[in-house]
């Protein structure tokens, strides 16, 4: 199963922006029943995907709800919905236990696939748990919300231990690469590429988007370049020709050489995508 590289939030009560979002380009949408929708539209928002949905069952596996916290008075109500109309994936938001994964399971389904949102300093501490979780897909970082929890001065430099621990979390698990959090500003391609490019050095390998000129970007930057390309495809085409051990350019292709040029072709496949 390809993993997306983009999930492209939309908001719940904007039932007109879902089919723009689905042709935005990105690896998967989220429609989003928590920040992006006010209190006094939270009902109006469930109706409206639960209206939505069933219509668009071919694209069911690119669809997610990220529902309200485990804590707020509108996380059984969305529980609901998605056990109604069979959403297939959640983002559970301010994820800090495990049972909290298993609170969306038991009310759902068996089968649906839960992203939790770690974005507080309890969410860092039992995020070895929280991956573990049955049920869990990915882990996501809310980079926003975890910087007033902690009260980050905002250099990104604080972001590091969480970012670091969310990734050993999942590698751990045997997770799919963490999704790195959104970037605010919509038009600063700088700020985005940046910030992206932090996200991948700790090893994370999708992003929250929250407008679709940051898709095209997010895939763009993670689009591996055409020296890079090259060079993979030499490697295990090398590699493939040889028995044994085997040089290249003057350096010896064992195993972990091996291994990060078909990370490098995966990605570039996953970026096309």
């Amino acid at each position: 199963m390809q993993m997306p590289i983009t999930y492209l939030f939309v908001p719940g009560n904007r039932p007109e922006r879902f089919d723009k979002a689905l042709a935005a380009g990105a690896g998967a949408i989220v429609l989003d029943l928590e920040d992006a929708v006010a209190a006094a539209e939270k009902s109006l928002a469930r109706d409206a995907i639960a209206d939505w949905f069933p219509g668009h069952a071919d694209d069911a596996s690119r669809i997610v709800v990220r529902i309200n916290d485990a804590q707020s008075p509108c996380f059984a109500d969305d529980l609901t919905l998605l056990k109604a109309i069979g959403i297939r994936q959640v983002i559970l938001p301010k994820t800090e236990w495990r049972e909290q994964v298993r609170q969306v399971v038991d009310a759902t389904s068996p089968t649906v696939a839960v992203l939790p949102l770690i974005e507080t300093a309890r969410g860092v501490r039992n995020v070895d748990d929280i991956a573990a979780s049955e049920g869990v897909l990915r882990l996501a970082f809310g980079t926003l919300d975890y910087a007033v929890d902690l009260d980050l001065s905002g250099d990104e430099a604080g972001l590091a231990y969480a970012a670091a621990r969310i990734a050993i979390a999942s590698r751990c698990a045997e997770l799919a690469s963490p999704v790195a959090g959104v970037t605010p500003a919509i038009d600063d391609e700088i700020r985005i590429r940046a910030d992206f490019a932090s996200a991948r050095a700790f090893g994370f390998g999708a992003k929250l988007c929250i407008h679709p000129r940051q898709v095209a970007l997010i895939h763009e930057a993670c689009r591996p370049t055409a020296e890079e390309l090259a060079w993979a495809e030499r490697v295990l085409a090398a590699a493939q020709n040889s028995e044994g051990a085997v040089q290249l350019d003057g350096r010896m292709i064992d195993r972990p050489v091996v291994l990060r040029a078909q990370a490098i072709v995966a990605r570039s496949r996953s970026s096309h995508g």
